[in-house]
């Protein structure tokens, strides 16, 4: 059997436009799609050999009943040892929930466009960030950041603005990546028109950024890597 990935949805639609559930259907994974923004939550992970968060336009510190459940699940998985990535909003959830909810804060501005990450000389040994170079290059679109300075947390890549854009938990393989490694250079300029509005409100030229739109390969090693650890560790294959 086919190793299991709990996909957490954590936007207002079920499915983004990235589609990343199908990929890792296609990469050989078999995919549970619940609406945690809507509260649909499974009643066990031990079925399950991995868990993807995905973005949402909440923050990680709001009382809200899903995020509230969200935070009790990885922790609970956590202690389970159940593989983990979060992205955007699944990150930062990801290190409220392990870390504290102060870990979380807002951004006095949005840092939102094509970026190159610094990657830092932890990441050469990471299971999904081995394959990263000096500088990994992806789209980053957010007003929330997580801090960087928690005894918890190994910074693997960072921006000039942002010092923590992808990080591990500990020794456990729980990861979480601040930018969006899954959008491709088709799909980016849907989602960037289809978020026109938000994008210009946080300073983005949208035109720009369409003009930009990149297959960011190298980032996406990461979710690759991901998904490759979680059939390598399944003890069903």
């Amino acid at each position: 059997m086919p190793a299991r990935l709990l996909y957490l949805g954590n936007g207002p639609k079920l499915q983004s436009v990235a589609k990343l559930d199908e990929r890792f259907e296609s990469w050989g994974l078999e995919v549970e799609l619940r609406w945690a923004y809507a509260g649909d939550f499974p009643d066990e992970l031990s079925s399950f050999d991995g868990i993807f968060l995905s973005g949402s336009p909440h923050g990680a510190y709001e009382d809200i009943e899903f995020i509230n459940r969200e935070h009790d699940l990885i922790v609970e998985a956590a202690e389970l040892e159940i593989p983990m990535l979060g992205i955007c909003f699944g990150s930062q959830v990801l290190a409220s929930a392990l870390c504290g909810r102060d870990q979380v804060f807002r951004r006095a501005n949005c840092e939102v466009g094509y970026v190159d990450l610094t990657v830092t000389p932890a990441a050469s040994d990471d299971e999904i960030c081995v394959e990263l170079r000096d500088f990994v290059h992806m789209f980053v679109w957010h007003n929330d950041e997580v801090r960087s300075d928690h005894d918890d947390m190994t910074i693997l890549a960072y921006s000039r603005d942002c010092p923590n854009h992808v990080w591990r938990y500990r020794n456990q393989p729980v990861w979480g990546i601040q930018g969006h490694p899954e959008i491709d250079e088709r799909q980016a300029p849907v989602w960037f028109e289809e978020n026109r509005g938000r994008m210009q409100k946080d300073g983005a030229d949208v035109d720009r950024l369409k003009s930009q739109a990149h297959p960011a390969l190298s980032a996406k090693s990461m979710i690759y890597r991901f998904a490759d650890l979680l059939k390598s560790k399944c003890p069903r294959e």
